[in-house]
């Protein structure tokens, strides 16, 4: 494949964002439309890097680490947990949980009150209060490009349905179950003991939202680097 990087022009800013574990979807026009553009350039530079870059047919792109361990990364355990959470607590109510999840919102007025329902859940998440709430996983589905925040409402956008995927296919084994009378165990997740942090970052879970160990400087000039000397073998 022939690689011309002034085709690629906002290849800084988008490797920088996927590198950190940003989710790109259409609220980043130009990023997006450059990656939609380029989609085949971009994804094998990237691949010479040893990341696959995922296009979701959705409307989000992401990154996912070719090597990795067996370990599930905290950050996702806990949005995982949020959202197992958030399904539940917007069913009980009467309201559906795709409408609200698929581009719909949620107040942090809300928060207290999902906080009191679900304090042994939250807990096993090491949030304890509205704030941690806000900070160890709103902020972050924000910070990740799952959802927006504006004025205290929290917008969620398609990237939601990366969590939303995992929430389906467990009540899809609960419809089973039931279906077939048996007890099938489906746990609510637990977050795993505080371990080396090193270790934390490793995982082969599709979820997986930890940085990458090499500097994004470092790794974006290596894959530029290693790309060039396939084309010009």
């Amino acid at each position: 494949m022939h690689l011309d990087l002034s085709e690629l022009s906002q290849l800084a800013p988008i490797f920088r964002e996927l590198f950190k574990g940003f989710h790109i979807s259409r609220r980043d026009p130009e990023l997006y439309a450059q990656l939609s553009n380029f989609q085949d350039q971009y994804r094998g530079l990237f691949r010479a890097l040893g990341y696959e870059l995922v296009c979701d047919t959705r409307g989000f792109y992401y990154f996912v680490p070719e090597q990795a361990a067996a370990q599930v990364n905290k950050t996702a355990q806990r949005l995982s947990l949020f959202t197992f959470i958030l399904v539940e607590h917007l069913a009980d109510q009467g309201r559906d949980p795709m409408a609200v999840l698929d581009g719909g919102s949620l107040g942090r007025d809300e928060l207290p009150s999902l906080l009191e329902k679900y304090r042994d859940l939250f807990i096993q998440a090491e949030v304890q209060t509205p704030d941690e709430l806000e900070e160890k996983i709103m902020r972050r589905m924000t910070q990740l490009g799952f959802a927006s925040e504006d004025n205290g409402i929290y917008r969620f956008l398609p990237p939601m349905h990366r969590f939303l995927d995992v929430c389906l296919s467990v009540q899809q084994d609960r419809d089973l179950a039931a279906s077939l009378h048996s007890a099938l165990p489906l746990p609510t997740p637990v977050l795993i003991e505080e371990e080396d942090p090193q270790e934390l970052n490793k995982t082969d879970d599709p979820l997986d939202l930890s940085p990458f160990d090499e500097s994004e400087e470092d790794a974006l000039a290596r894959a530029i680097a290693d790309e060039q000397q396939e084309i010009d073998a």
